[in-house]
């Protein structure tokens, strides 16, 4: 297993609140990696911290490492904007930008410098195929963002997010808003794009960790229970808490 993300020793603290503890973690390349455990258990915080939306927190305060490519991520020295345009998000509910389909998807790629129209519309194109949304929408590209349904907001969320290549995605509850068709679509592309890149979802969806995961981690009040292939957690797996979690699906 070759190991894309490397977490060292990291701690969260909000206020006097331990919310994650001494959590040490190679998450690996190009696999779908499932963080799954209770509510308020530390999954969200976790993501956070791997793509620095933690630093928008009041009050918050971490140690440790996350390495990516060999850069350490929480280091002072590292430029944020250059780590959220390599590690995109998935938020739970669509968040489009208030302008057209298009302008959506070009959004990032004006942002680093892209300009010519040709190339934008190529870019737009060819994301808006790998979110699985290009057939459905292609002939709407200058309607308002707003009038998609929620199922096609959050495709064109994910579209939004790879027109700036990155290497990484993380995707907090990316279905939890959407129907079932529509979350089946979502992970259909999750399944599709981690040939390309590493994934990281979590998820309270149990059927849907076993579905997507390759790499299981178990989270359980700030502190890894188990982690492992997702065969053998979800199988296999000693822990008795593991086993209650998600026989209880």
């Amino acid at each position: 297993m070759k190991s894309h993300i490397c977490i060292q020793n990291l701690e969260v603290f909000y206020g006097n609140f331990h919310a994650l503890k001494d959590v040490n973690l190679d998450i690996p390349e190009k696999q779908v990696t499932a963080i799954i455990g209770q509510s308020g258990c530390g999954k969200t915080t976790l993501l956070k911290c791997i793509n620095r939306l933690i630093d928008l927190v009041e009050g918050v305060r971490l140690s440790g490492k996350i390495l990516v490519d060999g850069i350490d991520v929480l280091s002072s020295d590292v430029e944020v904007t250059e780590i959220r345009s390599k590690i995109g998000l998935l938020s739970q509910k669509p968040n489009p930008l208030p302008l057209s389909v298009f302008d959506n998807v070009a959004f990032g790629p004006r942002i680093h410098g892209i300009r010519d129209r040709k190339r934008l519309d190529r870019i737009v194109k060819d994301n808006l195929e790998v979110a699985g949304l290009w057939d459905e929408i292609h002939d709407r590209l200058n309607s308002p963002a707003s009038k998609l349904s929620l199922g096609q907001q959050q495709r064109l969320c994910l579209a939004r997010g790879l027109a700036v290549q990155p290497e990484i995605i993380l995707c907090d509850e990316p279905t939890s808003a959407l129907d079932p068709l529509s979350a089946q679509h979502i992970e259909e592309q999750i399944i599709k794009l981690k040939k390309d890149y590493t994934i990281v979802i979590v998820t309270h969806n149990i059927d849907q960790a076993v579905k997507l995961a390759d790499y299981v981690v178990y989270l359980h009040l700030g502190e890894i229970i188990e982690k492992g292939d997702a065969r053998t957690v979800f199988g296999q797996s000693k822990e008795d808490r593991i086993r209650a979690y998600v026989s209880d699906r």
